[in-house]
């Protein structure tokens, strides 16, 4: 089955990608490798990132419809499709908007194994403003809760510019102060007294 057999938005999602990133996405479901596959044949940028991201909306949108559940055999590939483009974002992904998309996924199969391996990405790979952005864009609660808890664990120091950003404070407040209670951090408990004094940052 060819990929234009894949409805028309996936076919033009996929025309528009740059060889190089689907000679990295075909790699990956020949070897079903998410990371063997671009290395060291295969540089992973930002780019890479958007276009896998926006094949793997394509490829679930159009699993879901009845034309296509209709079809086991292109239901089938599609998925298989669309396993290979998680894997890949799983693998490499250090964006929030991505995050939000493969976890929502994960919710949406009740596969709490796979939310499960996502959250430990965000404590291996991801920075504290890219969590707090992931608290700010989504409207799961259980996403919400994974990122809170993510950044309640890191260390106060990397909490503490972020109460200096109009966009992040109040979510680095929140997660330091379940820092302070919920894991008892001494050192949280006193950057909380200084912000709420208004004396953090001050000389």
């Amino acid at each position: 089955m060819t990929i234009k057999e894949f409805g028309g938005k996936v076919a033009s999602v996929w025309e528009g990608l740059r060889p190089v990133t689907k000679k990295m996405v075909v790699g990956a479901l020949k070897t079903g490798d998410a990371q063997n596959s671009q290395a060291p044949r295969f540089y992973y940028d930002a780019h890479a990132d958007w276009e896998v991201s926006r094949l793997l909306s394509a490829l679930d949108e159009q699993s879901s419809t009845s034309e296509t559940r209709r079809d086991s055999a292109k239901l089938n590939e599609i998925k298989e499709l669309a396993e290979t483009c998680a894997r890949i974002l799983e693998s490499q992904s250090a964006s929030a908007e991505v995050f939000i998309q493969l976890a929502s996924r994960a919710i949406r199969e009740n596969d709490y194994r796979r939310l499960d391996r996502l959250a430990d990405t965000l404590a291996e790979r991801y920075s504290a403003g890219e969590i707090a952005e992931i608290v700010r864009q989504t409207e799961m609660p259980q996403i919400r809760a994974v990122a809170y808890e993510t950044l309640a664990m890191m260390p106060v120091e990397n909490l503490v510019p972020l109460l200096d950003d109009a966009l992040y404070s109040g979510i680095a407040a929140g997660a330091l102060e379940q820092k302070a209670f919920e894991f008892e951090s001494d050192e949280a408990r006193d950057v909380l007294d200084q912000y709420d004094s208004g004396l953090l940052g001050e000389a």
